[in-house]
């Protein structure tokens, strides 16, 4: 499971160093990909491959669907890491998130976020009150 917050810098070549914590899970090969909020999400190889068995399933007939698919797919890209935990962000997807030198990874459970810092850091401000604050139930059954 992928926990916490990190906070890699990307060097000249666009790789970060993947956190040590996240390092097994992601060491056969990860997926990268556009994410909602102008983040990346990042799979394992397996994760990525029970998501995209999910997404085949969608109705073709919905142009909503369609939509996301398109988005959401053309964006992946397979990257391996190599022996010094580094990954390589693909540019196409490092404009996409605006990134920059400095980032933040966070761990969302099944999978990683790519974000540049100031945006993840203005994003938590703009969250964090709503969350502390939450009086109705958003995840059926988690508390």
């Amino acid at each position: 499971m992928l926990l916490g917050t990190h906070t890699p810098k990307l060097d000249d070549k666009g790789r970060l160093i993947l956190p040590a914590k996240f390092r097994e899970e992601l060491s056969e090969g990860v997926v990268i990909t556009r994410g909602q909020d102008r983040c990346l999400y990042v799979f394992s190889a397996k994760e990525f491959d029970s998501v995209h068995e999910k997404i085949r399933q969608a109705p073709v007939t919905s142009s909503e669907a369609r939509q996301y698919l398109r988005v959401f797919l053309s964006g992946a890209q397979d990257e391996s890491v190599d022996k010094q935990g580094r990954v390589l962000v693909p540019s196409l997807l490092r404009e996409y998130a605006g990134l920059d030198k400095e980032l933040v990874i966070i761990g969302v459970g099944s999978r990683a976020e790519i974000w540049d810092a100031a945006t993840w850091n203005s994003y938590l401000k703009a969250n964090e009150e709503g969350f502390a604050n939450q009086a109705q139930e958003v995840i059926p059954g988690l508390f």
